[in-house]
């Protein structure tokens, strides 16, 4: 009687699946009947226990727990025979239960905004296909999507033209910025290397994103080549300090490259004067990045947009989706205004 639910359950599993030579090449290690079974039962719990229940301002925000106590109740020695069907549902509950509800009302973070479900229902539907978006063979669908959604946030930066790709974070997306930057300024970087390169300096907010002194680090700039301009008591870039650590690396034999302005900072939501900045960065011969991945989102509104007056004039700049729009997290672009800077 086992030996005939063994075979049974072989052939479950290699019911749909390509066969060379008596090998499974693509298809299911599982039973598929089981497998859809438990998706199908994940599904119901999130949608009651998330979807539902965690958006509840009745509920908890968090069913808190110490790190060792918690370690205990999730149970996360690795098995080396698996888990029933049952067991992994309650690893899934627990995980649930003792989860931040970043969709609770009164959950408050400037990273999230509540809950989309139609974005939700957007994730569901990329995580069920899996897809790799690089080329068009692989991912005809979403390399489509992906170009319009560039191409819109594009016309909201009052640019004519441009290119964009979405990046793991902000971090990374202002990290690729300054790349661009230093390449569009030395070009030779690219095959000669750090070596034959001269001391360049950026300039930055002193209020500005971690991310700008570990991009220096990253890229072998060096963060003491990092000069934070001075903010005013509202926590904006103040122009007439800019041009002070302008002239004062021009002074010191260094070559000034790039600034990065901030379009609302991390801690009070500044957002720094981009067209004054643009005049200098014009002026000296500057590539200009804004860091717009908090504040880049008010360009969709016809009261706040002005926050962003003159961010156009901009080389490139990082918005986040997923901190005003209601995207999902990661959802971060990087977007520049010319095609050919993308291309180095």
């Amino acid at each position: 009687m086992e030996a005939d639910s063994n075979t049974q359950e072989t052939r479950n599993m290699k019911k749909n699946a390509v066969l060379v030579d008596g090998v499974v090449l693509n298809g299911p290690i599982i039973d598929s009947h089981a497998g859809e079974k438990f998706v199908d039962e994940v599904y119901r719990m999130l949608m009651n226990e998330v979807i539902q229940k965690a958006t509840d301002v009745s509920e908890k925000v968090c069913e808190w727990q110490e790190p060792e106590q918690l370690k205990k109740i999730l149970d996360l020695n690795l098995k080396e025979n698996g888990e029933s069907h049952q067991k992994l549902l309650q690893l899934c509950r627990n995980a649930i239960k003792y989860s931040v509800k970043t969709s609770h009302p009164r959950f408050f973070n400037q990273l999230y905004a509540g809950m989309d479900h139609y974005s939700l229902a957007a994730r569901f539907i990329t995580e069920a296909l899996n897809p790799s978006v690089y080329t068009y063979e692989v991912s005809p669908a979403f390399i489509l999507i992906e170009e319009a959604v560039l191409m819109k946030m594009i016309e909201f930066l009052g640019w004519k033209e441009g290119d964009g790709i979405f990046s793991p974070g902000g971090s990374v997306s202002n990290m690729y910025a300054v790349n661009l930057a230093r390449y569009n300024h030395c070009p030779d970087i690219k095959e000669k290397g750090l070596s034959q390169a001269p001391r360049l300096v950026m300039f930055t907010s002193e209020e500005c994103h971690y991310s700008m002194k570990k991009a220096a680090a990253f890229l072998g700039i060096g963060t003491h080549n990092v000069y934070f301009v001075k903010t005013d008591d509202r926590g904006k870039m103040i122009p007439q300090e800019l041009e002070k650590q302008v002239e004062r690396a021009n002074e010191e034999g260094a070559v000034p490259f790039l600034v990065i302005a901030t379009s609302g900072t991390t801690v009070v939501g500044a957002f720094d004067p981009l067209d004054e900045i643009a005049d200098i960065c014009k002026k000296h011969n500057l590539w200009l990045h804004v860091d717009a991945s908090w504040g880049g989102s008010a360009l969709l509104s016809r009261k706040y947009r002005k926050l962003l007056h003159g961010i156009h004039r901009a080389n490139s700049v990082a918005w986040n989706p997923h901190k005003m729009l209601m995207a999902g997290i990661q959802c971060c672009a990087l977007l520049v205004k010319d095609k050919n800077d993308m291309c180095m």
